[in-house]
C-alpha cells in the first residue's frame, strides 16, 4: 500500500495564503482521483476539493473563489492553493488518493492549518 506524503500546512493571520502539497507514486498518481478532505476538532471529516488525472477539479461551496488544486505530472505530486483563509478553515487537513472504479482509498497523515489573529 501506499502512504501519501503531504506538507505545506502552518499557521497563518486571516486573509493569508498557504500552499499544501502531497505525493503519491507514479501509479497511483496517474491513475487515481486525488485531493483533501479536512477534519476539525469535534467535527466531521468533509471533503474540500479533488482533481482527477483528467484534471476535473471539484470544489466544497465554503472554498470555491478561494482555493486551487493541481497536478504536477512531472512530480507526481497535487498542490492545493489557499488563499484569502478564513478562520474556519482551520482544520488538519488530509491529502486522499481513491481509485475511480476499485475501492481502493489512500490517505496522507494530516497537515494542521491553523488560521488565526
Amino acid at each position: 500500500q501506499v502512504q501519501l506524503v503531504e506538507s505545506g500546512g502552518g499557521l497563518v493571520q486571516p486573509g493569508g495564503s498557504l500552499r499544501l502539497s502531497c505525493e503519491a507514486s507514479r501509479n497511483i498518481f496517474r491513475t487515481h482521483v486525488m485531493g483533501w478532505y479536512r477534519q476539525a476538532p469535534g467535527q466531521e471529516r468533509t471533503l474540500v476539493t479533488s482533481i482527477t488525472s483528467g484534471g476535473i477539479t471539484n470544489y466544497a461551496d465554503s472554498v470555491k473563489d478561494r482555493f486551487s488544486i493541481s497536478r504536477d505530472d512531472a512530480q507526481n505530486t497535487v498542490y492545493l492553493r489557499m488563499d484569502s483563509l478564513k478562520d474556519e478553515d482551520t482544520a488538519v487537513y488530509y491529502c486522499y488518493a481513491r481509485h475511480p472504479q476499485l475501492t481502493r482509498l489512500y490517505w496522507g497523515q494530516g497537515t494542521q492549518v491553523t488560521v488565526s489573529s
